[in-house]
């Protein structure tokens, strides 16, 4: 496991909900980050069919354009009954004819597949977030960090918090959506927390014990 000797990163994505999460998280630990948006860089194709693959592909192109290490992320909403979709595709699962992401859209796809198959109690629409953190360094070095929190998924949405399906996730032992909470509650976890809530956190939080001499 390679620690990380620098807090100057970049933060491997274009999306903006997920950097802000990101940065949510880093900032306890000092570090000078710019997003691979901000710094203009090329979006890489993700064209891996893992969670892995595709955080590798983002984190080893920002790490080569910056000299940097880059931090990415790759998640999506793996759901039982629909066979683990929308799984690495949960964010195409958004997209529109001009190229935009309709999230609403999407979260309808979700509530419709399900109806055809049946899954109208919690019981049959359980599900579970997934997120897949990528250190890498310009050397092409990477380092991978997992988590995933279970949950059902819920309808109709509920909350404007968070972004993309987080109005549909309801969280095992969770009356509130991730759509419902604030930032803090989401994540659940702060540096010195034994736990942490939200799929990103947990990644973030094996990150920060495996990486970082905090």
């Amino acid at each position: 496991m390679r620690k990380l000797d620098t807090r100057t990163i970049v933060v491997a994505s274009h999306n903006a909900g997920k950097i802000r999460e990101i940065a949510d998280l880093i900032g306890p630990f000092g570090f000078s980050a710019k997003s691979a948006a901000e710094l203009k860089f090329e979006e890489p194709d993700e064209t891996g069919t893992t969670f892995e693959e595709n955080a590798a592909i983002k984190a080893l192109a920002s790490a080569k354009a910056s000299g940097l290490p880059a931090l990415s992320d790759d998640s999506g909403l793996v759901i039982d009954a629909l066979d683990g979709a929308p799984g690495v595709y949960t964010a195409n699962w958004a997209e529109t004819a001009d190229g935009t992401r309709d999230f609403a859209m999407a979260m309808q796809k979700v509530e419709t597949a399900l109806q055809e198959k049946g899954a109208t109690t919690p019981e049959q629409r359980t599900a579970r977030f997934v997120s897949v953190l990528c250190l890498a360094w310009p050397d092409g070095h990477t380092e991978f960090f997992r988590g995933e929190v279970e949950g059902t998924v819920a309808w109709p949405p509920r909350g404007t918090a968070g972004f993309g399906y987080d109005p549909i996730f309801l969280p095992e032992g969770y009356e509130t959506t991730f759509g419902e909470m604030s930032s803090d509650e989401k994540h659940g976890w702060k540096p010195g927390d034994p736990e942490a809530l939200s799929h990103r956190a947990r990644a973030f939080k094996i990150f920060v014990e495996t990486c970082l001499d905090a």
